[in-house]
């Protein structure tokens, strides 16, 4: 009740000075200049867009129920959307790269004993290293980007350096030489196509076990054909 309470004068104190207007403004100005850029990008390569790895992480949950009204889902079915609940503590951590091209992943977070585990900086650096880096092997990186949002363990120093090392200058990242603006989850195909999609297809034979739903969500994964990817690209 104590957290609650302080969030409320929170917002109240934000509102009175403006600051949460300033914030917003600053969002959308950021949210602008992306879009610009991009757009001049395009101007220049056409299939610019085409190039983008798109990256994020995602819990999936046992527990869930049937929400069908929460999300959009850039697809030929019309699926309903599965969303988390938190009465259950077991889940997965998933991170997946998306681009018109195809999906890296995905690639669970668990520690040597094969548990999972929450992301942090040194664990998301592990799976850059051991894992996404070496899959890049299998295509021509000289021509992808490589995007990620602004979650802490992804804007570390360390982090940004690592990144840098492979793709340079073409990173889109907070504190990247590209910045990607705060909050914009209408941008990356990650959030208003993939999760959603997957989420309405691996709880159909409703799982019981991580392990159960692990093979669901690298069965529907690897089901996604390229042609998909490069509508939801477009769109």
């Amino acid at each position: 009740m104590k957290t609650e309470e302080r969030k409320r004068k929170e917002k109240s104190r934000k509102r009175a000075s403006g600051e949460g207007k300033d914030e917003n403004h600053s969002r959308v100005e950021k949210f602008k200049q992306f879009v610009e850029w991009a757009q001049n990008e395009i101007a220049v390569v056409p299939d610019f867009h085409k190039r983008i790895l798109f990256s994020d992480e995602a819990h999936f949950w046992l527990n869930v129920y049937v929400n069908k009204q929460n999300c959009r889902i850039w697809s030929e079915a019309n699926p309903q959307v599965y969303v988390e609940t938190p009465l259950h503590p077991e889940k997965l951590t998933v991170w997946c790269a998306l681009w018109a091209g195809g999906i890296i992943g995905p690639y669970f977070f668990k520690n040597d004993e094969g548990h999972n585990v929450t992301v942090n900086g040194d664990r998301y650096r592990a799976m850059i290293t051991n894992f996404f880096i070496p899959e890049l092997n299998n295509h021509r990186v000289q021509e992808l980007w490589f995007q990620q949002d602004g979650a802490t363990c992804h804007a570390a120093r360390a982090t940004i350096d690592l990144l840098k090392d492979t793709f340079g200058d073409r990173l889109i990242s907070r504190f990247g030489p590209v910045n990607w603006p705060p909050r914009s989850c209408d941008l990356t195909p990650l959030d208003y196509f993939l999760w959603g999609y997957v989420k309405s297809l691996v709880y159909a034979d409703k799982p019981q076990t991580l392990d159960h739903l692990e093979d669901n969500i690298r069965r529907v994964i690897a089901d996604i054909r390229p042609q998909m990817l490069e509508k939801v690209i477009e769109n």
